[in-house]
């Protein structure tokens, strides 16, 4: 009784003891090799095992495994778990039942003599299944026995499944923590992965930024490379670098940037399209990864024509800088050492820096066109605007002198005009003087009598009046000239009677209209009154009179020119028109411009209808508007401030 009561003490402070190693062990083997030594207190325990099955891959593995004569499996490599026939621990996990035998029991299960289950046969074989809350198979407790002398009794049996039942607790609790672990541990790992890609984004991010201000800035093209190539060494190794530049126009490539180990500088600086590693990137337009053999494969196989510089590489890769269908080059980089490999990652970089390399080369390539075009317009703008103002300056002299023959015509009119009552002055004098010398000599001989004082009386009397006529007309033509050829060849501002300066003007044109079958008429109120500048006025009826007689009448034709002047508040309108043979619209468009003219070569300058428009818009402040057709003569439309504030 006392030895019972022993065993069980014994049996409940083994339960106690795995319960409490469930607690403290976070390592499952440790624990199974505590449940070992604990059950070994009890019962015969030389060769125990544990079998646990992974409901995730379906595999069963050994955590723990003491035997006698049998090694011990990988406890971390898992095995297909065998169907009961084949196994006596398959038999326990699938039929989720306890199962008991003797070596003549297991020898019953022989398959073509081998053991069942393929171990050693065991005197006595005793194993449990393990389950879990759900009552889910875990796996198997196994215990055996070589020794005939130590069997299981039906009491062992029974303790043996109980503690089978407390490891069950204990497992689930342990597998738990440990599928926790490895969650956190994957999880870790997870993250540890999505910091590193965060991380090379976060660089692949910056490298294009700082592409982005390469080629926004003021950098002179070493320059650019060298931070092109530190740039591209912050995301793959690249103590080897070069950048070919391929140019369309020659069908030449050019090395402008080469860094290498073995050699201190290209080759050679540049070469025909065809010739090295770079023409063959650019040939098939996307990134190549080669190893020592690829690339000695290539060389060897002819697809590379004249390979340059060392070929005794370990990896080599090259990406082509495409934009669309437009090749600007190649980036190369690559490896003489056997521990720097590149792989495909590295070629996606290299490719995806090489695309935004040709970026901005496209966009630096724009911006010098558009500096070296910008410039181009600068200087051709200098050279227009110098041409310009020698044109201004042309067309100023060339103002002036219309000005000045136009008041030198005046003049030479004027004096044909005025040569005629002068003329007439001059004979009626000599005839005076004649007829006083014949008077004196017969009143010396004394022949004069009153008839012949009489004559002499009425031809003083008939002289005097032709002189006084013709005298004041010379003096009016005088007075006229004078006044208008001042206003013309000044720009002073005065007061004046609108409908008096117009008469004067026509009286200085008279050489002009006279022996014309044109007549002129003016229609201009009494008490307008003019702050203007009158030789602008002058000026502007003049041309307008001028143009009517060239351009308007042919030789011998007779016409009418009309000038009516109104007031409009404070505005002068002044609509001149004539009847002669007008213009089509092609000509009217052209009316205002300098040196447009119908009559080259035969008294037209081509400045009297511009000198008009500068006038009316410029002196006189104001505006004017033409309208003709042919056969229907030109009209003109002026309207100005009656008062011209300086």
């Amino acid at each position: 009784m006392e030895s019972r009561l022993s065993r069980l003490e014994a049996v409940q402070t083994v339960l106690l003891e795995i319960g409490q190693r469930s607690s403290t062990c976070s390592d499952i083997r440790e624990f199974l090799r505590a449940v070992h030594a604990a059950l070994g207190r009890i019962m015969y325990a030389a060769n125990f095992y544990v079998a646990l099955l992974d409901q995730d891959d379906g595999l069963v593995r050994f955590p723990y495994f003491v035997d006698e004569f049998d090694a011990p499996p990988d406890p971390q490599t898992g095995a297909r778990l065998a169907t009961p026939g084949q196994s006596p621990t398959a038999w326990v996990v699938l039929n989720r039942r306890r199962l008991v035998m003797t070596a003549a029991q297991e020898a019953a299960r022989e398959i073509d003599g081998a053991s069942w289950g393929g171990g050693t046969p065991a005197e006595h074989w005793m194993g449990c299944p393990l389950f879990d809350q759900q009552h889910q198979v875990l796996g198997a407790i196994v215990i055996q026995s070589y020794d005939t002398r130590h069997t299981f009794s039906a009491e062992d049996q029974a303790l043996f499944e109980l503690i089978a039942n407390h490891v069950s607790s204990a497992l689930q609790g342990m597998q738990s923590v440990d599928r926790l672990e490895r969650a956190v541990q994957e999880r870790t790992a997870s993250l540890a992965h999505e910091v590193a890609e965060r991380r090379r984004a976060e660089a692949l991010q910056r490298a294009l930024y700082e592409i982005a201000s390469l080629s926004a800035s003021a950098w002179d093209a070493d320059k650019m490379y060298a931070q092109l190539h530190r740039i591209i060494s912050a995301l793959v190794s690249a103590k080897n670098f070069l950048i070919a530049l391929y140019h369309p126009d020659s069908r030449e490539i050019s090395i402008p940037y080469f860094v290498d180990e073995k050699d201190a500088q290209a080759p050679v600086k540049r070469f025909r399209y065809g010739m090295g590693m770079s023409s063959y990137v650019l040939e098939r337009k996307h990134a190549s990864l080669l190893d020592a053999a690829s690339y000695a494969a290539l060389v060897a196989g002819g697809q590379i024509d004249e390979p340059l510089g060392d070929v005794r590489i370990a990896s080599w890769m090259g990406a082509p800088m495409l934009l669309g269908d437009q090749a600007y080059g190649v980036l190369i980089v690559q490896s003489y050492d056997e521990a720097v490999l590149y792989t495909q990652p590295d070629l996606d970089i290299l490719a995806f820096m090489a695309s935004h390399v040709a970026v901005a080369i496209a966009r630096m390539q724009a911006e010098r066109a558009v500096r070296c075009a910008k410039d181009t317009l600068e200087e051709q703008n200098a050279a227009l605007s110098t041409a310009l103002t020698a044109l201004r300056e042309a067309q100023s002299e060339l103002v002036r002198q219309e000005k000045l023959a136009s008041l030198g015509r005046l003049v030479a009119g004027v004096a044909h005009e005025i040569n005629t009552p002068l003329g007439i002055c001059v004979t009626a004098t000599s005839h005076l003087v004649q007829e006083l010398k014949l008077t004196r000599e017969e009143l010396a001989a004394g022949q004069l009598d009153e008839d012949g004082l009489q004559q002499f009386f009425s031809i003083i009397d008939q002289t005097l009046r032709i002189m006084t006529t013709n005298t004041q007309r010379a003096a009016a033509l005088v007075r006229s000239f004078k006044q208008v050829a001042v206003d013309q060849s000044s720009e002073n501002l005065r007061h004046f009677n609108l409908g008096n300066y117009l008469a004067e003007v026509l009286l200085s044109l008279q050489p002009k209209l006279k022996g014309k079958p044109v007549e002129v008429e003016v229609d201009c109120p009494k008490d307008i009154e003019l702050d203007s500048f009158p030789g602008a006025v002058s000026q502007i009826v003049t041309n307008m009179v001028v143009n009517s007689l060239v351009h308007g009448f042919g030789e011998g034709t007779p016409g009418k020119i009309r000038i009516v002047a109104r007031l409009d508040h404070e505005q002068v309108l002044l609509d001149y028109g004539d009847d002669g043979a007008g213009m089509d619209a092609a000509t009217l468009s052209q009316l205002f411009d300098p040196f447009f003219t119908t009559k080259r070569g035969a008294g037209g300058s081509g400045l009297g209808a511009h000198i008009l428009y500068n006038l009316v818009t410029g002196a006189l402040g104001g505006t004017v508007k033409a309208d003709s057709a042919p056969g229907r003569g030109l009209h003109y439309q002026l309207r100005f401030p009656k008062v011209r504030r300086t």
